[in-house]
């Protein structure tokens, strides 16, 4: 029988799996909405739509370099899950 400490394990690896695998995508989110907002302040232009295209941009950049890492990252958490289903239901 799976006993409350190894549900709250298996729920802390699950919480720190996702926050690992979206974390590069909101830091540089982060940078980008930043200097965009710096910019605008720069240059008073008050234009609340001119960040959108380039967190969207940069997102999109961050996935294609490291998409594969973090589908792996998801890939091994699900895997190693699975893997001990069987010992779960003892």
């Amino acid at each position: 029988m799976i006993t409350q400490g190894e549900v709250l394990d298996i729920t802390r690896e699950g919480f720190m799996t996702v926050i690992m695998t979206a974390l590069p995508i909101l830091l540089v989110s982060l940078v980008v909405g930043l200097v965009i907002s710096v910019f605008q302040t720069i240059t008073s232009i008050q234009e609340q739509t001119l960040t959108f295209v380039p967190k969207i941009l940069a997102a999109f950049a961050v996935m294609m370099l490291l998409g594969s890492w973090m589908l792996d990252n998801m890939t091994t958490y699900m895997t190693d899950l699975w893997n001990a289903f069987a010992y779960y239901l003892n």
